[in-house]
C-alpha cells in the first residue's frame, strides 16, 4: 500500500537514504530541509529515482512553533529524522536539546491535528538508552540512560530529553495514531552527499591518524541501509510497538584496524600503538582533559567498556535481518574515499 510520508531532515545521513527506499517503493513523500534556497545542497535528493513525481521539499525551522502544523496535512505515515548530531557544542541547551526537544514537541503537536496521521516513526538512539555501557550489562529496549546531563554528554542528554518528550506526549495527549522510536547506535555506511558525516567520521579518523594509538574503545555499529530499512518496516508492521534497539554488532578499534588494514588501506594512516590496556586507558583519560568538552567527556565515560545489546525484539517484530558489522566499516570506508575524505600516506 502506497502512502503519503513526511520525512524532517530529509538531508540528514540516515533520513537521505530513508526518503530513497520510499521513493523506491513507491510511496509518497514531503520532506523538510531548514533552507530551500540551498539548491545545490538540495540537487540529489531531487535526483533520486521517483523524486521529480513523487517527492515535494519543503523548508521547516525545528525551533519555529507551529513549523509543521501545515505541513503535516494529508500524511498519513509521519518519519521525525531531523535532530543535531555532535559531540561539542558551545552552548549545550541552545544548539543540542532545544532544537531536539523542540523539534519534537512540534512535530507531535502538529501530528495530533491531522487525522490523517495514523503513525509516527521517532529516530532516537543509543545514546538515550546508556552514555557509559555497563560490560556486565546487556541492553535492552528497557533500559534508559539517566545520567547524562547538559555538561555530561550533553548530545546524549538532548537524545534522553527529546524521546522522553515523545513518550510524555503520548502519555499526556492519547492521540489517535501510535508511535514508534527507533534507537540506532553508530551509524555507518556509504553517504548519498558529500558531506562527511559524524558517525563515518570515526572511520576517516582512523585512516587520517587523528588517533595517536589503538585505544580501548568499542562501538556499537549498525549499517545505514538497516536503518533506513527499520524506519520504512516500522511504517507497516502490525507488531510494531515502542522502542527498538537498532544495533547489528559491536567492533573494537582494534578489530576496525586489523579489517581496514587487511582490506587494502594499509597505506593510510592507521593507528598502530598499542594503547588498548590499563596504561592506555589511563593516559586517554588524561588526554582527554585536553579535548574539547563534549568530546573528552564521551572518551571518560567509553574507554575501555565493552556495550553489549540485545536486538531480537526489531528482528522479531520488524522482520530485519542486519548486513554485518565488517561490511558497514568497509563500505564507509570505501565512500571515504570516493568523496576524498581520506587520504593515503606519500608514496
Amino acid at each position: 500500500m502506497a502512502h503519503t510520508v513526511f520525512v524532517s531532515g530529509a538531508t540528514g545521513f540516515i533520513a537521505s537514504h530513508t526518503i530513497e527506499r520510499l521513493l523506491a517503493a513507491g510511496h509518497r513523500v514531503r520532506a523538510s530541509v531548514r533552507d530551500l534556497t540551498k539548491t545545490t545542497d538540495l540537487a540529489f535528493l531531487r535526483a533520486m529515482p521517483g523524486a521529480t513525481d513523487r517527492l515535494d521539499l519543503v523548508e521547516a525551522d525545528l525551533r519555529t512553533p507551529g513549523a509543521f502544523d501545515a505541513l503535516i496535512a494529508g500524511c498519513d505515515i509521519v518519519l521525525h529524522m531531523a535532530s543535531p548530531y555532535v559531540l561539542h557544542v558551545d552552548h549545550p541547551q541552545r544548539d543540542l536539546v532545544d532544537p531536539a526537544v523542540q523539534g519534537t514537541r512540534a512535530m507531535l503537536a502538529a501530528c495530533a491535528h491531522a487525522p490523517t496521521v495514523r503513525r509516527v516513526v521517532l529516530t532516537s538512539s543509543i545514546a538515550a538508552v546508556t552514555d557509559e555501557p555497563d560490560a556486565g550489562k546487556v541492553y535492552t529496549e528497557a533500559d534508559w540512560n539517566e545520567r547524562s546531563t547538559l555538561t555530561r554528554n550533553p548530545y546524549y542528554f538532548s537524545k534522553v530529553r527529546a524521546e522522553r518528550e515523545a513518550w510524555a506526549f503520548i502519555e499526556r495527549e492519547r492521540p489517535a495514531w501510535d508511535l514508534v522510536v527507533i534507537n540506532p547506535v553508530l551509524v555507518m555506511g556509504p553517504s548519498l552527499t558529500p558531506a562527511l558525516n559524524t558517525s563515518n567520521k570515526v572511520v576517516a579518523d582512523l585512516l587520517n591518524g587523528v588517533y595517536p594509538g589503538i585505544v580501548s574503545l568499542t562501538w556499537g555499529i549498525v549499517d545505514v541501509r538497516d536503518v533506513a530499512d527499520a524506519h520504512v518496516r516500522a511504517m507497516d508492521a502490525a507488531a510494531a510497538e515502542g522502542r527498538y534497539l537498532c544495533v547489528a554488532g559491536t567492533m573494537a578499534m582494534r578489530e576496525a584496524t586489523a579489517l581496514l588494514s587487511a582490506s587494502g588501506y594499509a597505506g593510510y594512516r592507521l593507528p598502530r600503538i598499542g594503547l588498548d590496556n590499563g596504561v592506555g586507558d589511563a593516559i586517554v583519560r588524561v588526554a582527554s582533559r585536553l579535548q574539547p568538552a563534549g568530546v573528552g567527556q564521551y572518551l571518560r565515560t567509553h574507554i575501555g567498556r565493552i556495550p553489549r545489546f540485545d536486538n531480537s525484539k526489531i528482528q522479531r517484530d520488524l522482520g530485519l535481518r542486519f548486513r554485518p558489522v565488517d561490511r558497514a566499516v568497509l563500505d564507509a570506508a570505501a565512500d571515504l574515499v570516493r568523496w576524498g575524505h581520506v587520504q593515503s600516506r606519500p608514496a
